[in-house]
């Protein structure tokens, strides 16, 4: 029995296999930054994200589409991310001169991904250590924003589906009030292209949009009230504009069938 296979799986398939060579081959390229100066690994790093861009574009037709660059401030910063999909784990690295993620000390043991985090000085939470994990995360960002980095926190902590029920967490309000520095909200509609928990890769346009910087200096609340509001407002818009988008490409991906037999 002879079946057609959607040219959307078989572009996922493809760019799955390229998308965890290209991983294997920076691993094994960036082995002599472990000797190296800290800055080596972070370039390593945003080329492997570069090349992971022209993958997606070439292989899945999808493109992206940076707004509000202007906005991001020079120098130390905190920038609080929406977070749907694995792609801005790695593409927010090419926003920034001087990136650090914080991420679950988990990730820390695994090897090689672990052995390059520690040496780019990314910052590992605990989570199990409850209120010490705060503190422990703060003298962390503290420590990177006085060389000037950019420390980048998903304030949700997990990816979430596009639409649904926001769950910020105390982590990045705690950071703000405690560093006392700027933060830059990112919105973001990835996981409609690239969803989580999921091989699938839908053509379209990533929209990430930089909003504008909250300052120092508000109290707890509502800087808590100001990000959430500002992230998930600008998010929904994006959002409705890439399901537009992803259903007229998934009407001319249905025209095409690929030719390989089942």
């Amino acid at each position: 029995m002879q079946h057609k296979v959607p040219l959307v799986i078989v572009r996922s398939l493809v760019f799955n296999v390229l998308f965890y060579l290209n991983l294997l081959v920076h691993f094994l390229a960036a082995i002599p930054t472990l000797v190296l100066p800290r800055r080596a690994i972070v370039e390593v790093t945003k080329f492997w994200a570069r090349t992971n861009m022209v993958l997606l574009r070439r292989v899945c037709g999808i493109e992206v589409d940076f707004r509000g660059l202007d906005k991001i401030p020079r120098g130390a910063v905190l920038v609080a991310s929406k977070h749907q999909s694995m792609w801005e784990t790695f593409a927010l690295l090419l926003l920034f001169d001087d990136p650090a993620y914080i991420l679950k000390r988990e990730l820390i043991f695994i090897p090689f991904f672990g052995w390059y985090a520690w040496k780019a000085g990314m910052i590992s939470v605990n989570r199990g250590r409850g209120s010490q994990a705060l503190a422990d995360m703060t003298v962390g960002a503290r420590a990177e924003l006085a060389r000037g980095r950019q420390i980048i926190i998903f304030p949700e902590g997990t990816r979430r589906a596009p639409g649904a029920e926001p769950s910020y967490r105390y982590g990045v309000v705690h950071l703000y009030a405690e560093t006392g520095t700027r933060c830059v909200p990112i919105a973001l509609n990835s996981g409609l292209f690239w969803p989580r928990r999921s091989i699938r890769r839908y053509p379209g346009t990533i929209v990430v949009e930089v909003l504008d910087p909250i300052a120092p200096g508000f109290d707890k609340q509502t800087f808590a009230d100001m990000l959430q509001q500002g992230i998930e407002t600008a998010t929904a818009r994006l959002v409705a504009e890439g399901e537009r988008e992803l259903a007229r490409k998934m009407s001319e991906v249905r025209c095409q069938r690929s030719d390989f037999d089942l």
